[in-house]
């Protein structure tokens, strides 16, 4: 009879584990092009909140979750299309974490999330034009739109009285759109933007485009490009020229590369990045410092909140399909619900499981608005003897 009831409990063990699921989840960053040099910390971001999904064993009565990553190239939408039907029709992914740049990002979601059904939570898109692109109720961002970056970069500059800038950008759109929200936030507050120039990214020499700027004058440059192309060119480009010596950076400009290539030479920038010092933030530092890479890099809390909320959207649902759960997104993330914070994704898993609501903090004090946009959070910057050195939030 013993043996008998082994040989039971054994056959129903393995009957569990072959029912066990595993979901895929695509991670579409820029591993080659502009933000190489971020977007691996970005992955290893939402890697960890998968592993802490796994280590759970909360998700659908035991389901794994396997991470597979995907190149966007960051400003190919072409190369970033191929791999995202990839993803989806070889890979069979029931979500995307990305893309990260806003042109690619419109593309897949575009060309492979609405004919598929995908959902796709972007951690770093941050283009306008992104909160009015039909969705089919599929895209969401845990960073906010660069409409609202443009009022805190118009509010930084008065505040530290700088009321003339030249302003250059990346010639996609990511940096129109950005441009485009900075100059009316600006004059809104009675700043002069002196002169407004696109620059391509991949050149050897932009010394027009600084000799146009600095002909243009204004107290200091506006750099709205990226920080491993175009924009680092620029800025070597403009200190070289002894056109400036100060630039804003906003968020496509943050990484340790710049820093690195130019040192000292940048004291006295500043800029701002997506950030916050609430209690999760911490908590996800701290996290990804016992995991061995840096949390406070560029989109890595937005990039663990994203992979959270569709595994958290996905057990709300009970349901891997996008069209089942992504009416559920919106529910985790916001009230009401107890609060659930980086290193608690087990307990906010079996909460759903019990049928209870969550409200979903992570990282970056995660609050959805409009069609699924970050509400947001800034950490404003400066640069001291080569390193950037927080300022305040807001």
């Amino acid at each position: 009879m013993k043996k008998l009831l082994l040989t039971t409990a054994a056959i129903a063990l393995l009957a569990t584990s072959a029912q066990a699921e595993t979901v895929k989840l695509g991670v579409l960053f820029g591993f080659t092009g502009p933000l190489e040099s971020i977007t691996p910390l970005m992955a290893q971001g939402a890697e960890m909140a998968i592993k802490e999904v796994n280590d759970s064993g909360a998700l659908l009565d035991g389901a794994s979750v396997e991470a597979i990553r995907g190149d966007s190239t960051c400003i190919d939408a072409s190369a970033a299309t191929a791999t995202a039907t990839r993803l989806v029709t070889s890979d069979g992914v029931a979500g995307i974490v990305g893309a990260d740049c806003s042109g690619v990002t419109g593309a897949v979601l575009q060309g492979v999330a609405r004919p598929n059904g995908v959902v796709m939570i972007s951690p770093s898109a941050t283009s306008p034009a992104l909160s009015t692109a039909e969705d089919d109720g599929l895209f969401f961002r845990t960073a906010p739109s660069d409409a609202r970056q443009s009022v805190i970069m118009a509010e930084e500059l008065m505040a530290r009285g700088i009321k003339s800038v030249a302003l250059t950008y990346t010639n996609n759109d990511y940096g129109k759109g950005l441009a485009e929200s900075f100059v009316a936030a600006y004059k809104e507050v009675g700043g002069e933007v002196t002169a407004n120039v696109p620059h391509e990214d991949g050149k050897a020499d932009y010394s027009a485009e600084v000799g146009t700027l600095a002909s243009a004058g204004g107290e200091m440059l506006v750099v709205a490009g990226y920080v491993d192309q175009g924009g680092k060119g620029i800025i070597q480009a403009a200190l070289d020229a002894g056109a400036f010596d100060k630039f804003y950076l906003p968020d496509g400009m943050y990484g340790d590369s710049l820093l690195e290539a130019i040192g000292a030479d940048m004291n006295g920038s500043f800029g701002d990045i997506g950030g916050s010092d609430s209690d999760g933030s911490k908590k996800l530092v701290e996290m990804a410092k016992a995991a061995g890479f840096d949390g406070t890099s560029s989109y890595v809390p937005e990039s663990y909140d994203a992979a959270a909320l569709i595994m958290l959207a996905i057990q709300a649902a009970k349901s891997t399909k996008g069209a089942d759960y992504k009416d559920k997104v919106m529910e985790v993330a916001n009230e009401p619900g107890e609060k659930i914070y980086p290193g608690e994704l087990a307990k906010g898993l079996k909460l759903l499981a019990e049928g209870k609501e969550v409200d979903y903090e992570g990282g970056s004090s995660v609050r959805l608005i409009g069609a699924g946009d970050g509400a947001g959070s800034y950490r404003i910057y400066s640069i001291k003897d080569g390193k950037r050195v927080t300022d305040y939030y807001k």
